[in-house]
């Protein structure tokens, strides 16, 4: 199992915080002889009639090297990976990309952060490391 993000603890508290239950940590995903660690699943059972029960995935990204553009590759190309796995095993739970609020700020308010979220179709949480809570819901 691969080690934890410095934010893990703040994420986990603050999908808490906003009413989901941890089902997993880290969601353990198999596929084709291989083995993926997402590094949280989460449920949230609404109450109105007319919505089914939601389920997600977080993969959390510090963004802490020197080169942001190198960082959002990564995060960009294990999105993918996990998406694509997440699609023929788990199709109903959408996966999300979990970054501090400054790396909202920073790259993904630049048109070029904006131009790969728009095209590649990433969801986001933004969240406050500080403050251990969601900020913003990207979908």
């Amino acid at each position: 199992m691969p080690p934890r993000d410095i934010y893990h603890t703040a994420v986990i508290k603050a999908l808490i915080a906003d009413g989901w239950t941890i089902t997993n940590d880290p969601l353990y995903l198999a596929y084709g002889g291989r083995e993926l660690y997402v590094d949280i699943g989460a449920e949230r059972v609404t109450i109105a009639a007319e919505r089914d029960d939601q389920k997600i995935a977080v993969e959390i990204k510090s963004f802490l090297s020197p080169s942001p553009v190198n960082d959002l590759q990564e995060a960009v190309g294990q999105y993918e990976v996990y998406r694509s796995v997440l699609k023929e095993l788990q199709p109903k739970r959408q996966l999300y990309l979990a970054v501090p609020k400054r790396v909202y700020e920073g790259i993904f308010s630049e048109r070029f952060g904006q131009l790969i979220l728009n095209s590649i179709g990433i969801n986001l949480i933004v969240f406050d490391e500080q403050l251990e809570r969601i900020i913003r819901w990207i979908s």
